[in-house]
């Protein structure tokens, strides 16, 4: 009898696609609701042959050695900032994550949170649970306007495509910060590259959707946020680690910036007395961006695709260290 190649899966995912693994696989699935704990995934996986994986699990040097079986890293994420990719293309491991399946979903959210941090709509859902509604007041709770402002994306990557086509929609002009200009980006939406330092400074809106990496860490920082308009929105719809929260609080604090919208922080969860939290002026939610029912599925789905197509010794349908594979 042909033995099954054994699979670690450290969260439950939505969807069918556990059970598409365990017709393939023998699997060992953590199912509590709760992040798989560090010593038993160490423990875990020193004796399969594929990890389907989480954002929550770190990924590294220590774990590859722990695992001298393993073959394949496959998580439902797009992110793969918990990943030592340089080690699993050393050892010839294949990372698979799930791009695109989520770039609409997550752009619904983020241009969702920025329209609400700018219209000041949790302020006022808090307001009126409060009992604090009384007659009406001229200027209870005014907040900015989105129409006709500009909007400054801090990596237009495909997210950050689908969030400036939103924006079109509210005549709403946007730059964007790539490393190099975006032709197609330009022809397409209209948008216009700038460098970060001119598109903190001309922006009345900035949505940061870049990749989190060494050089991107703290990409906004006390210096970043004192280049901001006074009377300017910042969003975080990508990793905690890119925003200095520190720097952040002293911004809304002293009027830097006149609100922030985030759906990822650093850390994550925030802890329920962080000092944010306290600020009517940071509305913050917890990781959201691509949390529907249908691409939450196809995000499982995906990453257990590529999982499968790893063990079978077929290319994944999207790896994160392709150079893996020449």
């Amino acid at each position: 009898m042909q033995i099954r190649p054994k699979v670690l899966v450290t969260r439950r995912a939505p969807g069918r696609a556990i059970d598409i693994l365990e017709q393939l696989f023998e699997v060992d699935l953590w199912d509590e609701n709760r992040a798989m704990p560090r010593d038993r995934l160490l423990d875990q996986v020193r004796k399969v042959d594929g990890l389907y994986s989480m954002l929550t699990d770190v990924i590294d040097t220590e774990l590859f050695e722990a695992g001298p079986s393993l073959r394949v890293v496959s998580q439902m994420a797009v992110g793969v900032d918990n990943v030592d990719l340089a080690a699993a293309t050393r050892l010839g491991i294949p990372v698979g994550h799930t791009p695109d399946v989520l770039n609409e979903t997550t752009a619904d959210t983020i241009f969702g949170l920025l329209l609400a941090s700018v219209r000041r709509i949790g302020e006022g859902a808090a307001y009126v649970k409060a009992g604090r509604w009384g007659p009406w007041q001229p200027d209870l709770l005014l907040g900015g306007d989105l129409h006709h402002t500009t909007l400054g994306i801090v990596g237009m990557g495909r997210i950050g495509s689908a969030i400036a086509r939103r924006a079109r929609g509210f005549d709403v002009r946007v730059l964007y910060s790539n490393r190099r200009s975006d032709p197609e980006a330009e022809r397409e939406l209209g948008a216009h590259h700038r460098t970060l330092e001119d598109l903190l400074q001309e922006s009345d809106h900035v949505v940061v959707m870049a990749p989190l990496n060494a050089g991107t860490y703290h990409l906004i920082d006390e210096a970043a946020l004192r280049l901001m308009k006074p009377t300017a929105t910042l969003v975080n719809g990508s990793r905690g680690g890119l925003v200095d929260l520190v720097a952040l609080e002293r911004a809304l604090r002293e009027g830097w910036i006149a609100r922030a919208a985030l759906d990822v922080t650093e850390p994550e969860p925030i802890p329920a007395d962080h000092s944010l939290l306290m600020l009517e002026n940071c509305l913050i939610i917890p990781h959201l961006g691509s949390a529907s029912v249908a691409t939450r599925k196809a995000m499982a789905e995906l990453a257990a695709e590529n999982l499968i197509k790893g063990l079978e010794g077929r290319r994944m349908t999207a790896c994160a260290n392709p150079e893996v594979y020449e």
